[in-house]
């Protein structure tokens, strides 16, 4: 069949291309977007919010500090390490209202890994949350990193709220290891000193780098993944197109419970939102679902952005299933596959479709999105627009319904490169601009797209990318260990579970062993449930072991169970 016309399943009134030079940068956007909607509501943290006009006035007095009390120049490094909590927006625009690249950084990060991306990014500058400044303590003398912001959890509350909250976490849930930062200045600090600073207007080029996003990509290790102001307010424009009139301006209240650092999270929330003037409300740890549901109990909500993993959590969550969900009425889910269970019960339970989507670190992140008005389950939709797709097989592209290939993408929001890596540019970006995603990929009979099967190794537990290499690297290094390896299996909960293959000259080792192992390396999420001990691996004539015969074996085990 020829390529659909995916204007078809637009929203009515959306052209098949953004105007993708409207705005020169996104400093341009927020400047226009604050004084747009300057009394609205943008973030809601711990009952605290803040409008679009306070954001833009306490991102200006973030910028004016590291203008006035710091070296940093523009084109530098920033590397910002919190979780969902009104002082990421406030960092981060101020950041790149000074001038600076943002470095997301999850907060949840190993020593290890924290060392790898700020040395890795050349990260001047820091801001952490206090319950990780034990570990900046170690990691930044061995880094570039010259200025360290702390913050609490409760820095942005009122003061009676803020000093108890910041108690409890410190003293009483114990969650702040002490740590020796003594040139470290806090945050509130930062926007006292910057309030008395005039900010210094910065000039930004589209194509210039806003973000450097890191991610295992479609080759090798974690690298960071070059996004321009371009390419994210072009995937902003695209987001917002496919959403038509559901969106309505400065109207939604939305509930953000996916990480901010994650682009997924970030584009949506803190451009999507800004742009269409919505009131995000920050949920810091979505994983205590108790606190979760009574703070969504609290708040009439319409729209609501997840992931499979979390849908489930939720819907198996009484009290959850007993709120009030006449406002909802979008709910998105990205990141890792919905499933069909999943999204059938989300409707009946709360009377909302979920419309799911797709997309790489490298496109901002979205690629795809299923028509509100028109979802397919199991699918990943139809391209945004302004975004070019095609599968490509062995002998060139594919386009008939059914068969497969790996899939392409061009377009606005696709990376300029990798971050200091030219080599895996190259293998991941041909000259005329084709990103290669490296899923495989096929056409349904009525057009949509529906991801089939992975090129590369890469595991995904719950939305979170997780590559083979990497754990396969830590656990070498494991005295015990003489062979190993690491796949993914299928799983109801995360989507795909974390298995490690071990063989062991130590007949006395035990998979607590490994784990333990593990958590002292790398962070929560990568930590491999399930261990298998053999007597060795199945590998090629040459050594190399083979992980696709380890999953089909895995995988023949699960049909025999079922």
């Amino acid at each position: 069949m020829n390529q659909p016309n995916w204007a078809e399943f637009y929203p009515a009134g959306v052209a098949r291309t953004i105007a993708v030079d409207k705005y020169q940068s996104i400093l341009e956007v927020m400047d226009t977007c604050c004084r747009q909607f300057v009394d609205k509501p943008a973030f809601t943290n711990y009952g605290c919010t803040i409008t679009y006009g306070e954001l833009y006035q306490l991102s200006g007095q973030f910028a004016a500090f590291l203008q006035h009390e710091t070296d940093l120049q523009p084109g530098d490094r920033i590397a910002i390490q919190l979780p969902n909590l009104i002082q990421f927006p406030i960092a981060v625009f101020g950041a790149l209202r000074a001038g600076l690249i943002v470095v997301n950084t999850n907060p949840l990060y190993t020593e290890r890994e924290m060392e790898h991306q700020f040395k890795d990014s050349g990260a001047k500058a820091l801001v952490v949350l206090a319950n990780m400044a034990s570990l900046a303590e170690k990691v930044v003398p061995k880094t570039a990193i010259k200025h360290v912001i702390v913050t609490q959890i409760g820095d942005m509350l009122p003061l009676v709220k803020r000093t108890l909250i910041n108690t409890v976490v410190k003293h009483v849930k114990k969650l702040v290891p002490s740590f020796n930062l003594p040139e470290a200045i806090p945050f509130r600090r930062v926007l006292s000193d910057g309030s008395r600073y005039t900010l210094r207007p910065v000039t930004v080029q589209a194509d210039d780098v806003a973000v450097l996003q890191y991610t295992g990509g479609t080759t090798g290790v974690a690298k960071g993944a070059m996004l321009t102001h371009r390419n994210i307010i072009a995937n902003m424009l695209q987001a917002k197109s496919m959403m038509g009139k559901d969106l309505t301006v400065a109207q939604e209240t939305i509930i953000a419970p996916l990480p901010l650092y994650h682009i997924y999270a970030f584009t949506f929330h803190c451009m999507v939102g800004m742009f269409t003037g919505q009131h995000n409300v920050l949920i810091t740890n979505p994983r205590d679902l108790p606190r979760f549901v009574k703070e969504l109990s609290s708040i009439k909500f319409s729209a609501f952005v997840g992931l499979n993993t979390l849908f489930v959590g939720l819907m198996n969550n009484e009290r959850f299933r007993q709120l009030d969900f006449s406002g909802l009425r979008l709910t998105l889910s990205g990141g890792m596959a919905l499933q069909l269970d999943t999204a059938q019960r989300w409707h009946s339970i709360t009377g909302s479709t979920i419309c799911e989507g797709y997309g790489m670190t490298e496109t901002s992140p979205i690629v795809c999105v299923n028509p509100i008005h028109q979802p397919k389950v199991g699918t990943i939709g139809v391209p945004v627009p302004s975004t070019e797709v095609k599968l490509m097989g062995d002998n060139g592209e594919v386009d008939q319904p059914g068969e497969a290939g790996e899939l392409w993408v061009r377009g606005p929001q696709v990376m300029k490169g990798y971050w200091q890596r030219p080599e895996a540019t190259m293998e991941s970006l041909t000259d005329d601009g084709w990103l290669k995603t490296g899923d495989i990929a096929a056409f349904t009979s009525e057009g949509y797209l529906k991801i089939v099967d992975r090129k590369k190794d890469m595991i995904v537990v719950s939305g979170f990318n997780v590559y083979p290499n990497e754990l396969e690297d830590v656990l070498a290094k494991h005295p015990d260990v003489t062979q190993c390896a690491v796949i993914g299996v299928p799983s109801e909960k995360t989507g795909e579970a974390i298995k490690a293959f071990v063989v062991s000259k130590n007949p006395q080792l035990r998979k607590e062993d490994i784990v333990q192992f593990f958590r002292d390396h790398v962070t929560g999420y990568k930590i491999p449930r399930l261990v298998e001990f053999r007597e060795e691996l199945p590998t090629t004539n040459v050594g190399k072991i083979l992980r696709r015969q380890l999953r089909d074996e895995e995988l023949g085990k699960l049909k025999k169970a079922s």
